[in-house]
């Protein structure tokens, strides 16, 4: 990878993600690199669709289908992210499942895919999300594949995070994440069916009240997802659970404010990261009694994880 290439990808995920910026520069050099390269190929895929005009959505999605079809068969390519992703996969034998359930994700945002219940998010979620989490294991070395699921509940947790924050940006955009039948159940039942309009003020109980038991519900999967730590080296520990800490601090600054999706943005503030930061060293520190030497090095995850019966297992208990 050249230098101006890997500077390309470290640039977008500073532009895109101050939270993930922040947490990828615990990461050692090498791996941070290959951390860069794949949030850089995610996003593009984001960005794919959000910035096309939805009449150009299926054009876009199969454009990215065909780029991933090249990524697997090692196509040549004059495309620096293109080349530098079929180096990870076949570095990293990163099951070609995650990619395409993320465009998959990806499809349900062009489609305009309703959310009746918590079942189809959920669902959203782990192809959007937790498909990072599961190519992001094989990235940063897992070995041990009980810590898959884990890894999936957190992506599953910053997700939800991320749509409880931007609730009223969603509903601009046309967008409507909160379950239909959880906004039916605190009393805004006709919500959905008001799309294209500004968003009702009358509704803002209810939407509270649906935003409150859903970061309760992303405090479950972020409880599962410290769980699975043990499965990273110490310094991917460290990168991820900064991570965590960070974007359950989003969740924390919208419960500041009532959960009222009108309060604007909730950010964490940069001197805050910064001790989340350190609480993350801390927490690294006190589980090194645990770690085994030699436990760490790449190994293929052979079997891949298959939703929903291998990734909700703790929503089925739950």
């Amino acid at each position: 990878m050249e230098a101006r290439d890997a500077q390309t990808f470290r640039e977008t995920i500073q532009h895109h993600s101050k939270s993930f910026s922040f947490a990828s520069t615990l990461i050692p050099g090498e791996a941070r690199r290959h951390v860069e390269v794949l949030y850089t190929w995610c996003r593009r895929a984001d960005d794919a669709i959000d910035l096309a005009d939805p009449e150009d959505h299926d054009a876009a999605l199969a454009a990215l289908k065909r780029e991933l079809d090249a990524i697997y068969a090692g196509d040549p390519s004059h495309d620096a992210l293109v080349t530098a992703m079929q180096q990870l996969v076949r570095e990293f034998q990163i099951p070609r499942t995650y990619p395409e359930e993320l465009l998959e994700g990806m499809a349900m945002d062009a489609r305009g895919v309703a959310y009746p219940d918590l079942d189809t998010l959920l669902l959203y979620c782990y192809r959007v999300a937790g498909t990072v989490g599961l190519m992001m294991s094989h990235v940063l070395g897992v070995r041990d594949p009980r810590a898959l699921q884990h890894a999936v509940h957190l992506g599953i947790a910053m997700q939800i995070t991320n749509i409880c924050r931007d609730v009223r940006e969603d509903w601009d955009r046309g967008r409507l994440y909160l379950p239909h039948d959880l906004l039916a159940r605190h009393g805004a039942a006709v919500l959905p069916w008001q799309k294209g309009r500004p968003l009702s003020h009358q509704c803002r109980d209810a939407l509270s009240r649906s935003v409150s038991e859903l970061l309760n519900l992303a405090d479950v999967y972020y409880a599962s997802a410290d769980i699975g730590m043990r499965g990273l080296s110490w310094r991917a520990a460290l990168a991820v659970r900064a991570a965590r800490f960070i974007y359950a601090a989003i969740g924390d600054a919208v419960r500041a404010r009532g959960c009222d999706v009108f309060a604007g943005r909730a950010f964490v503030p940069k001197c805050r990261k910064y001790l989340l930061g350190l609480k993350a060293v801390a927490w690294a520190i006190a589980e090194i009694p645990f770690r085994t030497l030699n436990r760490f090095s790449r190994a293929p995850l052979s079997r891949p994880l298959r939703y929903p019966g291998d990734v909700l297992l703790l929503q089925n208990k739950a």
